[in-house]
């Protein structure tokens, strides 16, 4: 059951960050966020008596697969819709990820690429853009290179992040590497907090976006992705990534009243596809 939260906990950000965003500034709304996070998952490794870190050179792996997978691509991703960028847009830009980080797992772990890998990145990526497609051509604001750039940045950096991860800091607790995980995003979005509007208008919906996004986001999705990537590879993991804009597409679609049409429909199938593709499993069969 664990990639199927992770789907359905993962696509709800472009709702947090919707309903959030009118209330905050994307470096102040992510600050805030990370700060409620990190006291939360003290208390929780401490009642769980989790094993914390003892060098300082796990501690800074940690603290760099923060910067990369919650500072940096988080970071990109909140300031590209700030600015006007539709969800729809970023989400297609942010489907680049499962091909970015099943190349650098290839280059950087030496994950084999498979014939069954080629054919559900290419599938995925066609259902990708079947689905988006039509939120893409509703509107033409919020779509420049500066958009474009940072939300570019945050899938380099996540899909760079997802590798490194894997390879620096696979034998940490769960729970004492989020933490100091979170430490490192909070070097991202701190600095560039202090040169946007502090002012917070804590409305009830700023107030639910924010607790959503800091407890069941930053610590239900994010523990439920670490364990996912030590437990498979990263490839196959990276491959769950296709489903989230499907997923965030149907909550639009019973949230917001956003139509999905035939088009979406089709797209959604062969995503699903895809990624039944990418983690199928072939037994090999022993001779008698």
């Amino acid at each position: 059951m664990a990639p199927s939260l992770f789907v359905l906990l993962w696509s709800t950000g472009f709702i947090g960050s919707k309903l959030g965003a009118p209330y905050a500034e994307p470096m102040v709304f992510l600050s805030i966020r990370f700060v409620l996070v990190l006291p939360l998952l003290a208390l929780i490794a401490y009642l769980t008596k989790s094993q914390w870190p003892k060098s300082t050179g796990l501690i800074a792996h940690c603290i760099a697969t923060g910067i990369l997978v919650h500072g940096i691509y988080l970071g990109g991703v909140f300031w590209a819709i700030d600015q006007g960028m539709p969800a729809g847009a970023s989400s297609i830009i942010v489907g680049l990820q499962p091909v970015l980080t099943t190349l650098a797992a290839a280059l950087v772990l030496g994950e084999r690429i498979l014939i069954k890998h080629y054919a559900g990145l290419a599938i995925g990526g066609l259902g990708l853009a079947l689905v988006l497609e039509p939120r893409l051509g509703q509107t033409g604001s919020g779509i420049d290179p500066a958009t474009i750039t940072a939300v570019l940045l945050a899938v380099v950096s996540i899909s760079l992040g997802t590798v490194y991860q894997k390879r620096y800091v696979q034998k940490t607790n769960l729970l004492a590497a989020t933490f100091w995980q979170y430490i490192g995003a909070l070097l991202v979005t701190l600095p560039l907090a202090m040169f946007e509007d502090l002012t917070v208008t804590w409305s009830g919906e700023f107030i639910f976006a924010l607790f959503w996004l800091a407890f069941v986001l930053s610590i239900g999705a994010i523990m439920l992705l670490m364990l996912l990537i030590r437990q498979g590879a990263v490839s196959e993991v990276a491959s769950l990534f296709y489903l989230v804009p499907v997923a965030t597409a149907i909550e639009g679609y019973f949230l917001f009243g956003e139509i999905l049409n035939a088009q979406q429909i089709i797209g959604m199938s062969l995503v699903v596809c895809a990624v039944l593709l990418i983690r199928l499993r072939v037994k090999k069969v022993m001779p008698t």
